[in-house]
């Protein structure tokens, strides 16, 4: 029989594969597939027809509906230029923290789910677990829709979903939405001096940019419903991270590129946003139009991330609370996969061990006793699912 790894192997071996979003996370999977077939379960997987990415899911317990759905990503964001004290992709443990990418988030969660899977085999389960692993969460989400899909009439259908991301094992039961749009804007170089009878792509794209501070402002000034107010910040905001284009500095640009992006409240329409932006776009095109007709501003969907809803009496977040005790109220402002699960006709819930903070930092670490404190509720979830 091939012996059980500990939570902590489990989560030294996920962290030695460099899944960096960019790159391939098949070798995981791979791995992952055989360490789950050398304890008899049987593990599927969705195979992204457009790029070297997989997804996982595997079932343990009776073949009936109602399983308790561990979900977790496989990919983690860049450690290009971050000033790390010890390699990113090796797990140090040093003053009570685990050292090393993916430790946070979320790999150490995706460990402690894998033990409980195969806790689960050896176990007298009454009602069934599965793990459900995907891919490209950390730039928007894509893995999830099509692994949820895949997992359709191949499983049993799950009733609860507990998403892993680090939450310090509280019950977080609503997150905003999220949805983005990269933007090119195309403009007509002429030598600057000149500059009116040119258009400037980047002084163009400068007006959809002051347009999302704006709203900001505005969105920060207005009352917040009710449902807003459980959020930090309590409305949605407008963002733009990396922007780039020119030529030289005395020609008008030709080129702007940047990515717009919204966080949600729940409760308002994310297309209403896309809406508006939209119309900005419009207007400010065809004041490049009045001066040269070929300029132009093009605008294609980067990522759509359903709000998690709060739910009355919800099933995940029921167990959840039953395990850890918590019954406080927990709303975050970043995006997860709960909110996908939730669209597929789950029940969905996050918590998962360590601090959002941590999140994507160089030396980033999940606590010891955090690790632990996640162990502790798989091991009670298994126990629970015995009963």
């Amino acid at each position: 029989m091939t012996p059980r790894m500990t939570p902590l192997e489990l989560m030294t071996k996920l962290i030695s594969f460099p899944t960096v979003s960019r790159d391939t996370n098949i070798p995981l999977i791979d791995w992952v597939e055989g360490y789950l077939a050398s304890h008899g379960i049987e593990s599927h997987r969705y195979i992204d027809p457009d790029q070297p990415k997989h997804g996982l899911f595997a079932h343990v317990g009776p073949q009936v509906e109602g399983a308790v759905v561990l979900s977790g990503h496989t990919d983690v964001v860049p450690v290009d230029g971050q000033p790390w004290d010890t390699d990113p992709f090796e797990v140090v443990e040093k003053d009570g923290k685990y050292y090393g990418r993916g430790t946070c988030d979320m790999k150490g969660f995706d460990a402690l789910a894998i033990w409980a899977l195969v806790e689960g085999q050896y176990a007298d389960l009454k009602r069934p677990l599965q793990i459900a692993l995907s891919f490209d969460e950390e730039v928007g989400c894509l893995g999830a829709p099509p692994l949820i899909e895949a997992m359709q009439g191949v499983v049993p259908k799950g009733n609860a979903v507990i998403v892993g991301e680090p939450s310090m094992m509280q019950a977080v039961t609503g997150h905003k939405g999220g949805s983005g749009f990269n933007t090119h804007v195309i403009g007509f170089e002429v030598h600057s001096s000149l500059l009116h009878t040119g258009v400037n792509a980047i002084m163009a794209g400068a007006k959809l940019i002051e347009w999302a501070n704006q709203m900001n402002t505005e969105n920060m000034a207005a009352k917040p419903t009710e449902l807003a107010a459980m959020f930090d910040p309590p409305f949605t905001t407008l963002h733009v991270g990396i922007i780039s284009g020119g030529t030289a500095h005395n020609i008008t640009a030709k080129d702007c590129h940047f990515a717009m992006d919204f966080r949600v409240v729940p409760g308002e329409d994310k297309d209403k946003w896309k809406i508006a932006y939209l119309e900005k776009v419009r207007e400010v095109e065809a004041a490049m139009q009045a001066v040269v007709p070929e300029t132009r501003i093009e605008i294609s969907p980067r990522f759509d991330v359903p709000a998690l809803q709060p739910e009355q009496d919800g099933l995940a977040e029921t167990l959840v609370r039953q395990i850890t005790g918590d019954n406080a109220s927990h709303k975050v402002s970043y995006g997860t996969e709960a909110g996908q699960f939730q669209q597929g006709g789950y029940s969905a819930v996050i918590c998962g061990p360590g601090d959002i903070a941590q999140a994507h930092q160089p030396n980033e670490f999940i606590e010891v006793a955090q690790f632990n404190a996640g162990h502790d509720f798989m091991t009670k979830l298994v126990a629970r699912l015995c009963d």
